[in-house]
């Protein structure tokens, strides 16, 4: 058995610990073996890479390993988001490979698989792929990149361009031009950098889009605790949104015209109503289980099914492929809507709801303020725990015994495991308990009926993991 495990997407590991040149050569060399054995493409790879440290020379390693192995490679011109590697691989019928740790801290680099469709590779197909990798693969011997050139078995290719090229069509940027209103884009130092812009010009305000390997030290997810600058770009400058993406671009974090941070729950509510209501298209709605509970009161409203998954955006992959899916999307950024990619997508998702506030003739925050006058308030947080590894372990058991009767005064009425331990309390609120699929980190996640008591309840249950009472 190989001691590289994939999680809940892509393989991540630190760089120069597990994260090496000759680790990597490993992966790839799987991934030559399973297309070949399974035949899932006959048309070779397509290989994107991100702004982190080495990304470039892991990715100019990879496509030596998978030309080599005598599958032809269309490889990034440049830096480039992932979901336009995702686009890559649907356009050329291809397995697409991103060098890339998406989100993680800058220590960690990354190998993420997507399928010829243009999504995640299934579960199935991971596991596939984890079976063939070898124990070693001598890769110092292959030909030159230059080489692989001249033989045309590598294609230097110009990724970017055609997913703007596909932005352009699927987003009403003349809408949007129209409108005249400022827009803010913080790339985050990420893969995303520059890529708004090339569509709005001068009507985007960008901020932390230099290449940093290192991200100037903050994890590149678009959570509110990692964008500390961007409300106040967006108050200073006037801009009716901001958008934030994470290192690989496939997730997304808004904030309103005051510089109110606009979640993930809030987006996909947002755009559960506009493509349903506004623009009156059908479809299922698909949440993991981490997700806001005002997606299943929209379901009822407008006559569609809701299904929910476990956290990772595979398992949706599976329900897009599966049906026909309207909007889906997970509490971490990852969304996807009816008629794009199989697949997450930030900067689409980020102008998109940009293209709605214009449609609408309303600001983002009267629109959050609609859901809320027509569902009620919904409001989620969610803490990430540093702790040991034995107490990680004792309050997840803690949980799975369905020990924790009552939260934050409320008692817990039943109990779901699908993916973690969500708790479900009598005022209608839940908690999720939830080891990460990523990182060594304990989650824990909420939703109620205020900021206040949502964040209550997920600090009242951080505090336990820390005391002796998990482990009676």
């Amino acid at each position: 058995m190989s001691d590289i495990k994939f999680g809940t997407d892509g393989w991540r590991a630190i760089i120069a610990e597990q994260y090496t040149f000759d680790n990597v050569a490993r992966v790839a060399a799987a991934t030559a073996a399973w297309i070949k054995e399974s035949g899932v493409t006959q048309y070779g790879v397509v290989i994107g890479y991100d702004a982190r440290f080495l990304s470039r020379e892991f990715a100019l390693l990879s496509a030596r390993v998978i030309a080599a192995e005598g599958l032809t490679v269309r490889l990034s011109d440049d830096i480039t988001p992932t979901p336009a590697v995702s686009l890559g691989a649907q356009q050329f019928d291809a397995v697409g490979v991103v060098i890339t740790a998406s989100h993680n801290p800058p220590e960690y680099n990354g190998y993420k698989i997507k399928a010829p469709f243009g999504g995640s590779a299934s579960p199935a197909q991971i596991s596939e792929v984890e079976a063939l990798i070898p124990k070693s693969y001598e890769h110092d011997s292959l030909p030159s990149v230059e080489e692989f050139i001249g033989q045309k078995a590598i294609i230097i290719t110009n990724l970017n361009q055609r997913y703007l090229d596909v932005i352009r069509e699927r987003i009403d940027l003349d809408l949007i031009a129209k409108d005249g209103s400022k827009i803010a884009h913080d790339s985050m130092f990420g893969s995303g950098s520059g890529m708004i812009s090339a569509l709005l010009g001068n009507q985007v305000v960008n901020l932390h889009d230099d290449r940093n390997p290192g991200f100037h030290g903050t994890a590149p997810e678009p959570i509110v605790k990692n964008l500390i600058e961007l409300p106040e770009v967006i108050r200073a400058n006037t801009c009716s949104l901001g958008i934030a993406n994470d290192g690989d671009a496939d997730r997304v974090g808004m904030f309103d015209e005051n510089g109110n941070y606009v979640d993930s729950h809030q987006i996909l509510s947002l755009l559960t109503k506009y493509m349903a209501d506004t623009r009156g298209l059908k479809g299922e709605l698909v949440k993991t289980v981490s997700t806001t509970d005002m997606m299943r009161k929209q379901a009822e409203k407008y006559g569609l099914t809701i299904l929910t998954t476990p956290i990772g955006f595979k398992y949706i992959t599976e329900k897009i492929l599966e049906g026909d899916v309207l909007v889906c999307g997970e509490e971490s950024g990852g969304i996807a809507v009816k008629g794009h990619l199989a697949e997450r997508d930030g900067i689409y998702i980020g102008l998109l709801i940009t293209e709605m506030c214009a449609r609408r003739g309303k600001s983002l925050s009267a629109l959050v303020q609609e859901l809320f006058d027509e569902f009620g308030e919904h409001h989620c947080r969610r803490n990430d725990l540093h702790t040991t590894e034995k107490r990680k372990l004792a309050m997840i058991d803690f949980c799975k015994n369905e020990k924790l009767k009552s939260i934050g005064g409320s008692k817990v009425v039943s109990v779901e495991q699908p993916d973690g331990i969500k708790h479900w309390l009598e005022d209608g609120g839940w908690l999720l308990v939830r080891a990460s699929g990523t990182e060594p980190v304990l989650r824990i996640y909420s939703e109620a009926s205020t900021q206040e008591r949502a964040q209550q309840l997920v600090d009242e249950v951080s505090e336990m993991v820390e005391s002796d009472v998990i482990f009676s």
